[in-house]
């Protein structure tokens, strides 16, 4: 663990000399220019500025400094089990964690993966997190849940959920209101949605669910559009009541209808999209290339550790090739041939940060500005043959950059990672919680059921009759001979 005394809280802080990226709307690209903080602001930007005395001085020249990246949609507290369900399809998924084993997992284990995936954010400068946190079972998973939120130099969302309870239970829990008036006290870095999914009953169960998020003026993020679970029903009964606000967040919403996304985009919502998750597990096809054409606004996300990686380069990198190749697959189908890609590298970028920020509501967040909030990334790495040329530094972050070559992350002002090494995080006692979870959830499990839930059957495969299997031929020309 580095401690970083230079970095000491109150001392200003200035990015020297980068390439940077403000997302202002346009591709806009300031190059030799500098980044200047204080206290939890960004004070100035541009060349050559003149700094307090005392300020700290980072060397961005060669580099990339960009915003702050915003996952809109992460399962936290999965991730002590990262990458155990590498060969799952969403059934495997649902049936894993809804129906048998998620019941298992202790506050203690919710905390150890919240505490891993917080400080994994940060390492790849991702400063805000969306914790889709429907792992939470009692308000004592819910605490331990946002302990290890707070226990990490991070910004994070709270979403709060209870896979183990209909949404409209327990949100009507005096425990869970209780639990809203000692946590959810206003600090900047801990924001609060409600976590829940809509199933199409006719009867709109999650109504009163609805309700106390309109009491609580908490917004509300919901699973849309994922085959065979959520559907065009749940948003047509959403729409109905009139729970559809610009602050709603849909996730996925891969499987919907054009008249689901007129009303998505009518409402003012965004989508959240993981695309990772959507090409791998099932949801339905990565929607980007359709609700590009609603005017819908994107953010992007990474879903959950248990499958797939937590960094938001892979997201902007898979957004790219999905929406690409689909828009390729139907020009072809129609016999033309696409000469301009409709969706570019700058608009994957603004999606993982100023999209994110306006998902979440906060426009302080997501750009750099004079006077914007202090998250802040610089992608930097003199060790690698991939940092240069820096041509298109939009096409660098989004098709070559990785998690390796971010160099430094501050959020709200402080210095968390600087020189590829995480500052004022225990990374060690991470690994040790991590540890007795996967120690516990395994001797819980029985040996031959965690190998069962990790090695799911591999469906027979029929090979294809060949026409062009020659054993006949072959046989015919050496009777001959």
């Amino acid at each position: 663990m580095s401690e970083r005394t230079e970095f000491e809280a109150g001392r200003p802080v200035v990015l020297r000399g980068g390439t940077v990226l403000p997302i202002d709307g346009g591709r806009t690209v300031l190059e030799h220019t500098d980044v200047l903080v204080t206290g939890d602001r960004i004070a100035a930007v541009g060349p050559g500025l003149e700094v307090p005395e005392g300020t700290a001085e980072i060397d961005a020249s060669g580099g990339i400094v960009m915003p702050g990246m915003i996952d809109t949609h992460r399962h936290m507290w999965q991730t002590a089990l990262r990458g155990y369900g590498a060969d799952w399809t969403l059934t495997q998924y649902f049936v894993w964690f809804y129906l048998e084993h998620g019941k298992l997992f202790r506050p203690e284990d919710v905390h150890a993966g919240n505490t891993l995936a917080a400080i994994e954010a940060v390492d790849a400068g991702v400063t805000t997190v969306v914790d889709w946190s429907h792992g939470l079972r009692t308000v004592d998973h819910a605490d331990a849940a946002v302990d290890a939120l707070q226990s990490v130099p991070g910004r994070h969302v709270l979403a709060y959920g209870n896979i183990q309870q209909p949404p409209a239970e327990w949100t009507a829990a005096p425990e869970f209101r209780d639990f809203v008036s000692r946590r959810i006290t206003g600090d900047d870095l801990l924001g609060f949605q409600l976590a829940f999914d809509v199933l199409g009953d006719p009867a709109f169960p999650e109504k009163p669910a609805f309700e106390v998020a309109r009491e609580l003026g908490a917004p509300v993020t919901t699973h849309a559009g994922v085959w065979g679970a959520t559907s065009d029903d749940g948003i047509r009964l959403m729409y109905e009541h009139g729970f559809m606000t610009p602050e709603t967040i849909y996730v996925h919403a891969a499987s919907l209808s054009a008249d689901s996304y007129h009303r998505i985009a009518a409402t003012g919502g965004s989508i959240s999209v993981s695309t990772e998750s959507e090409q791998s597990a099932g949801q339905g096809y990565p929607p980007t290339w359709a609700v590009r054409a609603h005017g819908i606004p994107v953010s992007l996300s990474m879903d959950t550790s248990v499958w797939w990686s937590g960094d938001l380069f892979s997201a902007m990198r898979t957004t790219l090739g999905a929406d690409r190749s689909r828009e390729h697959l139907e020009a072809h189908a129609k016999g033309d041939t696409v000469t301009h890609c409709g969706l570019r590298a700058d608009q994957v970028v603004e999606w993982a940060t100023r999209g994110g920020a306006r998902a979440i509501g906060r426009d302080d967040l997501g750009v750099i500005a004079e006077g914007k909030k202090a998250d802040l990334v610089l992608i930097k790495n003199d060790r690698s043959p991939v940092s240069f040329p820096l041509l298109h530094p939009y096409g660098h972050v989004a098709f070559q950059a990785q998690r390796g070559d971010v160099h430094t992350v501050l959020v709200n002002g402080r210095v968390v990672k600087h020189e590829h090494e995480l500052v004022g995080v225990d990374l060690a006692a991470a690994r040790r919680q991590v540890e007795r979870t996967v120690d516990y959830l395994r001797s819980e499990m029985g040996e031959e059921a965690w190998q069962q839930g990790m090695n799911p059957d591999i469906p027979a495969t029929k090979i294809l009759d060949n026409p062009y299997t020659y054993t006949d031929y072959r046989s015919d020309a050496t009777h001959r001979l």
